[in-house]
This record gives structure tokens, sequence and C-alpha cells, in this order.
């Protein structure tokens, strides 16, 4: 092969919804389009809608957006978006009232001092994330993590956001046409075009034709038309570690709009699973997740019902359409296969928990933007890179999903007694808790500097739930300048603490003030944080 036609110059994105669009606009405000260099199309098709039922964002997705070239501002206004900054689990220990958060900040000084050995001995029962991070204080009172007057994307405490994902396919979608030159077409495929040697050559549309293409990147979503249904490339099934495989999702309205909006998506643990709260400027949305095998859609109706009815009796539910989703628990033995790689729902999906889908995706197109193969005979070296590193990527997402069923204390239902039996539990995270009973996790626990997960997210959730770290009996040399240290952190937390809660707006003052303000202009490095 030549040179000339060994190149990559054409991508093909199959499939619209936030996974197309981000990954069409990551590419392009990287790469200059032109039909001599690079050209990019996005295919979706007119019969088909986006799953679309609202997403929580890792604070990746600031750093995606300004990447993109998407000002914060417009990002906020266009996408219903509100600030995210962490989850709060609720009943996933004991059941009832307790909870715990898992804040996106990390524990004061976490690079230099493992936050678990002071707060063992000297918090005084005080819950973890409190006793380590102001934002817990900040979350409870439905704060903001930044002021109006910080520049896009800068911040007080770290965060990502809630958005409204249909609103943000749609943004994404002309910002990547009308400012970064993708040529987008809007029809059904009915057929793929192998080449010879079993490339996808082209994809066929209803009315447009062939579609050709040098590198196809697969974002149909569960249909999984290409890697799927073409290639035939089969899942690896996680449906013993994770039970979940339905949803029942719903869009709730405000009682007024003077209500509060969380800085946190809630989960809240039931019988059979759990059901997410989130919410954005104009509405919350609110679905149930639970495993087909230890409820019926029925009871799960049921229980979605009895939960708006105490979370928001303002509600109709009689004349509110829930929508079911129906999930497999898995994801791709490989995602890149031949000249086709799959992102988004195409590649896998387990279940909402921690909000993890979207980050992929993130992490998708990033590698793509980083490693695109300028030739045909140099794919299947970064296709094995990225298939190596993806693999991995997920069974870290499960693993740490799996974390918060393996040591819950419930014993209430079959359901949550089931998810503690040793055969459902990764051999791996089966290690570590072995080990975690006389060693809490710190740096070493991460083996990769890319880690999705640091040690601190661990912590938060262990120590959140009731998990024992034994206290070692040896006492080190350092063992009073510890102490004196602990006391020190533990002075400017609450100190930071007293601070961001007297500054800090409302999540909902802030969305009302992007209404009429725009974030400052200002370079992030010239803003001092509070």
């Amino acid at each position: 092969m030549t040179e000339e036609f060994d190149q990559v110059k054409r991508i093909v994105v199959v499939g619209g919804g936030t996974a197309g669009w981000l990954v069409a606009a990551r590419l392009a405000a990287h790469y200059e389009l032109s039909s001599e260099t690079l050209t990019l199309t996005l295919v979706e098709s007119d019969q088909t809608g986006p799953i679309g039922v609202g997403e929580g964002t890792w604070p990746s997705m600031r750093t995606t957006l300004n990447k993109i070239g998407i000002t914060e501002t417009e990002f906020v206004r266009e996408c219903g978006a509100s600030f995210k900054q962490g989850s709060k689990f609720i009943g996933w220990s004991r059941g009832a009232e307790d909870y715990y958060y898992h804040p996106f900040s990390l524990p004061q000084d976490h690079a230099e001092e493992n936050a678990w050995w002071s707060w063992q001995n000297l918090a005084n029962n005080e819950p973890f994330a409190d006793s380590v991070s102001p934002q817990p204080a900040v979350c409870d009172r439905d704060l903001a993590p930044k002021q109006i007057s910080m520049p896009n994307y800068a911040y007080a405490l770290n965060y990502g956001y809630h958005l409204d994902a249909g609103r943000f396919a749609g943004l994404l979608m002309r910002h990547a046409v009308e400012r970064l030159g993708v040529c987008h077409i809007k029809d059904h495929l009915i057929g793929v075009e192998s080449d010879s040697d079993g490339d996808i050559a082209a994809v066929i549309g209803k009315n447009y034709g062939r579609i050709e293409g040098d590198l196809f990147i697969d974002c149909s979503g569960f249909e999984s038309l290409l890697i799927g249904k073409h290639f035939e490339i089969g899942k690896v099934d996680c449906s013993k570690y994770l039970f979940n495989d339905r949803a029942l999702a719903v869009q709730v309205p405000y009682a007024t709009e003077l209500d509060s909006i969380s800085s946190v998506t809630l989960g809240t643990a039931h019988d059979a699973g759990w059901t997410w709260d989130i919410g954005l400027q104009h509405r919350r949305g609110v679905g149930r997740v639970y495993s087909s095998s230890h409820q019926s859609d029925e009871q799960a109706l049921e229980g979605l019902k009895s939960y708006l009815k105490r979370e928001a009796p303002h509600v109709d539910f009689e004349s509110s359409s829930p929508r079911k989703l129906s999930f497999e628990s898995g994801y791709r033995s490989k995602f890149w296969h031949r000249n086709c790689v799959a992102i988004g729902l195409s590649a896998g999906f387990v279940e909402p928990l921690e909000a993890s889908a979207l980050v992929l995706v993130e992490l998708s197109a990033q590698f793509l933007t980083d490693q695109l193969p300028a030739y045909r005979s140099g794919m299947d070296a970064v296709a094995d890179r990225f298939n190596r590193q993806f693999t991995y990527r997920w069974t870290e997402i499960i693993r740490f999903l799996k974390l918060h069923y393996a040591i819950s204390s419930r014993d209430d239902s079959a359901y949550w007694r089931q998810h503690k039996e040793s055969d459902s539990i990764p051999e791996s995270l089966r290690s570590d808790l072995a080990r975690w009973n006389y060693q809490a996790p710190w740096h070493h626990d991460e083996g990769r500097i890319d880690d999705l997960f640091p040690s601190a997210s661990y912590q938060y959730v262990l120590y959140g739930m009731g998990f024992q770290t034994r206290d070692p009996v040896l006492r080190s040399r350092s063992h009073a300048r510890r102490l004196t240290q602990y006391r020190e952190r533990q002075l400017r937390t609450q100190q930071a603490q007293a601070r961001f809660c007297e500054h800090l707006p409302t999540n909902r003052e802030l969305v009302r003030q992007l209404q009429s303000q725009s974030f400052s202009s200002v370079p992030h490095s010239a803003v001092e944080r509070l």
C-alpha cells in the first residue's frame, strides 16, 4: 500500500448523543479539518434519540470543555447545569438514616500525610470526610464551589456538574458543526460495507448512501452497530459482581423557583438497589436502579412512587411517565478492532453509580486526540494499547463500584446479603479488603499514575461506611510530630470550612447570577482561591 492510501484522512463517528458529539468536538478542536488533510463526519440516525436521562460528571469535564473551546458560562446556561461537588450516600451502610460523603476534594495535605491515622486516633467519632475536608459542610448547605467573580473553570473547591444530557448533546453538536467544522449527516444506517482485508470501508445510509472512512468510531449506544453487530465482538459479563440491570427514571419539577439545588448526587439505598436524585437548574432527575433478580418492575415502580411521595410530595406521580431502562452489566472484550473503536455505551455499561460512564468517554476521546494514528499500518499497535488501557479501566471501575456493596452491614434483603458473598467480589478487591483490615489505603495502593480512583476515594467509601482498619500497635519516632501536624490540619480544615460557608453563594444563587452575568475572563492563575 502506498503512503497516500495508507493515511488516515477520513474519520467517521457513528452515533450522536453525548458520546458521539463529545468525541467529535474533542478531535475537531485539536486537529485542523480540511478536505486535504483530515475530515470528520458524524452520522446519526433520524429514527432514534439519545438515552438522555440526566447525567453527573467528574471534575475532569471542566478540562474537557475548556479544551473544546466552550466557556463555562455558556455551558451552564445552555445545559441547565448546576455544580456537583461529590456524592452523598444514604442508607448504604446500615440502612435507615445513616449517610456519608464522597467529596471531590482530597483530604487536607493528602500528598504528604495519610489522614486515616489522625482521624482514627483523634477525631472523636467525627465522620471521616467531615474530619479531613471542608467540602461536606459546604454540601450540607447546598453551597456552590465558586463565586461569580472567578474565571471559567476556576474553583474554591473541586467540582463537576449535573447536566441535562439531551441539551448537552445539542450544545456539543452546534459547537462542533458551526465552530469546528464537523460534517453532520442525519440518516438511518442500513448497512456496513467491508474491504477485502476485513476493515470497514463505508457505512450505508438509507438516504445518503455510502459514507466512506479510514477510521470509524462506534458511538451508536446499546445498539453497538459496528463493534457489536458487524464485528460481533462479545462482552465480558460483570453481572456476578454488580447485580443491577434495570432503572426507572423520571423528571421532577421543583416545588418553587426558590427551592435549593443540591451540590451532590444523592444516592439512597433500598432493598434491591438504590435511587439517584440530582438537581439541575429547572428540575430534578430521579431514578430507581434495581436488580430484576431481586425486585419486579411493579415493585420498583411502587418503590419510586414511595420515594417521590417522601422527597417530592408536590409531584403528582400518576401523571408522570417513568422511563424504563434495561441494561446488561459488562464491557467489550475488545474495544478497538481493525479500523473501528467503540466509545460510550457501545463499549459497555455497568450501572450509573459514581457517574463513571461519561469519564470513560472523556478518556477515550483524550486517548484518540493524543494518539490518533496517521497511517493504517500503525493503527493495530495503537489499538492494542487502547484495548489494554481500557480493559484495565473497566476492571478498576467494577472493583470500586463493588466496594460500595461488599462492605455494607445491611442484611435486610437477599440483595445485600448476596453482595457480600465471597464469589461475588472480584479477587483483587478481596485481597485489598484483607490488607485494609491492617493497613489503610494510601499512595502505595495506586498502581498507576493515571488510576481513576485515588486512595482518598477508597478511604471516603471505606470509612464512610464504617470499615475498621486496626490501629497499629507500633509507634514511629514521628508519633508526637504527627499529632501536632494533625491538630494543625484540623484547625486549617475548620477555618476553611467557616470561610467557605461564609463567602460561597448557594448553588441556586450562582446559577441565577449566570443568567445575566458571566464568569471572569481573568486567567485562572491570576485569581486567589478563597
